[in-house]
C-alpha cells in the first residue's frame, strides 16, 4: 500500500529511560513515512526554561504560574527532530545535567502536564501521514486513541548501560541508581504517571539489537495499517 494511500496512524511508544525508546521511534518513523515526537524534550524544554527563568523548582505553584509563559516548538522530522523555546534551540542544552536532574519534579506539575498534553496531540492530530509519539504517558493520558500503543521494557543493568554510554563517562552504578530513583518518581506521581497501557503490546529490549526491536515494530505498524 502507497503511503499517501495509507490511513493515518498514531503509533504510541512509552517506557522508562534507557530502553531504546527514543532510537526506536526515530527509525521506525523514518522507515515508514511518519512524522516524530519526542515528548520528553517538551518536558526537557519547558524545565530548561524555568531553570533559565529563575523560576524556584521546589515551589510547584511558581511552576504552575509560569507554565503556559514559554513558546515551544517541536519540529517532527525524524531524520532531524527540532525543539525551540521562544525562537531559541535548545535541543543541546536541554539534554545536560541541570535539565536532567530536574525535569521528574517540573513534569510532576499538573498544569505543566495540561500544558504540554494539549501541545502533544495538537502535533498528533495535524500529522497527514501519522505520527511516532514516545513518552511515559502516551497510550495512557496523551493519546488514549492511538492505533497501537508499544511499551518497552528492560533490565535496569541494560538500561544503565545504554545509558552511561550515551552520557559519556558516567558511572554504571551511579547511572543505575539514578535510573531507578527517576522511574519511581515519574511511576508515582499523581498526575499521568508512567504506566503501561491495558491495550500496549509489550517489547522487552534487554536482549535485542536496536535493529531487532525496530523491526518488531515496523512490523506490528504495518499489521496494524493492514488490518485497519
Amino acid at each position: 500500500m502507497e503511503n499517501g494511500a495509507a490511513e493515518p496512524v498514531i503509533v504510541a511508544i512509552d517506557g522508562p529511560s534507557g530502553t531504546g525508546k527514543s532510537s526506536t521511534s526515530k527509525a521506525v518513523a523514518a522507515q515508514l513515512g511518519l512524522n516524530y515526537l519526542d515528548t520528553g524534550a517538551q518536558y526537557r524544554a519547558i524545565t530548561w526554561w524555568m531553570v533559565t527563568n529563575g523560576i524556584d523548582i521546589a515551589d510547584p505553584s511558581a511552576i504552575a504560574a509560569a507554565a503556559a509563559k514559554p513558546e515551544i516548538l517541536s519540529g517532527t522530522d525524524p531524520e532531524n527532530p527540532t525543539i525551540t523555546v521562544d525562537g531559541v534551540d535548545v535541543s543541546g542544552p536541554i539534554r545536560e545535567q541541570d535539565v536532567t536532574s530536574k525535569v521528574s519534579a517540573v513534569s510532576a506539575v499538573p498544569e505543566v502536564r495540561a500544558r504540554i498534553t494539549e501541545l502533544q496531540r495538537a502535533i498528533a492530530a495535524s500529522a497527514v501521514t501519522g505520527i511516532v509519539v514516545e513518552g511515559r504517558d502516551i497510550g495512557t493520558t496523551v493519546l488514549p486513541d492511538a492505533d497501537l500503543k508499544i511499551f518497552l521494557t528492560a533490565s535496569p543493568e541494560a538500561r544503565a548501560a545504554r545509558r552511561s554510554g550515551e552520557l559519556k563517562g558516567a558511572d554504571l552504578h551511579t547511572t543505575r541508581e539514578a535510573l531507578i530513583k527517576r522511574d519511581a518518581a515519574d511511576s508515582s506521581r499523581k498526575t499521568s504517571p508512567l504506566a503501561k497501557a491495558d491495550d500496549a503490546v509489550e517489547v522487552d529490549t534487554t536482549d535485542l539489537t536496536l535493529q531487532q526491536v525496530v523491526e518488531c515494530v515496523v512490523t506490528l505498524v504495518e499489521e496494524k495499517r493492514a488490518g485497519k
